[in-house]
């Protein structure tokens, strides 16, 4: 069976949701988020459930630590909050979460969501060793619809050979993409393909891709 930690400091809100998954998961829970990262290593989770705004320690900060480590960071991570998913989801994608839910919740929706992230693992979207380190990118190429788009974003997640980021154009696996990172200048680095998209609502698209070749100019060479 599936275990699920849920790392919520309302005891009601982890009652509720024990309730609503035990059912068909073994559920794990602590309302102390400082204890969320040694229980995740104790436990070995298959998916977090995971608050946002918690006394000591922001969900955020939780957020952060897990997707950081070699050992946590395959975890799936879904946000359950009360904050408006309009003000935060984004940002919480661009740090790896695999979903938002804004409470009340949407149990039908939250169940869909975690089988989706344990039947897929996230794909193991992390092959090789990743490093969180911001880079901005511009990217440059032809969309699903194979209209012409040009847009800039960054990444907090890099490989040598690869990185993920989070925008509005529309993606789909296989699409290939130039890349130049922007800083002191814009410097090309190589073109790449997407290798998985995953997209939130109409507007957002977090996506994976792999460089073709080495890159010319890469913040891991």
């Amino acid at each position: 069976m599936s275990k699920i930690l849920i790392i919520d400091d309302d005891p009601a809100m982890r009652g509720l949701l024990r309730l609503r998954l035990e059912p068909l998961y073994e559920v794990i829970d602590t309302g102390k988020p400082e204890d969320a990262l040694a229980l995740a290593l104790q436990v070995k989770p298959d998916c977090i459930l995971l608050d946002l705004m918690m006394p000591k320690f922001s969900g955020f900060e939780v957020c952060q630590t897990l997707a950081s480590l070699s050992h946590t960071q395959n975890i799936p991570i879904l946000i359950v909050s009360g904050e408006a998913a309009s003000r935060y989801q984004a940002f919480c994608q661009g740090m790896g979460a695999a979903g938002y839910f804004e409470k009340p919740i949407n149990f039908d929706e939250l169940k869909t969501r975690i089988a989706e992230v344990l039947s897929t693992k996230l794909r193991e979207h992390r092959a090789e060793a990743r490093v969180r380190l911001r880079v901005t990118l511009k990217l440059k190429g032809t969309d699903s619809d194979g209209a012409a788009f040009e847009e800039v974003t960054s990444s907090e997640n890099v490989s040598a050979n690869g990185f993920q980021c989070i925008g509005t154009a529309k993606l789909k696996e296989g699409l290939i993409v130039s890349v130049s990172t922007l800083g002191d200048g814009e410097m090309y680095a190589e073109k790449a393909r997407v290798v998985w998209v995953e997209s939130y609502g109409e507007r957002w698209c977090l996506a994976g891709f792999q460089f073709l070749a080495k890159p010319q100019r890469w913040v891991l060479q």
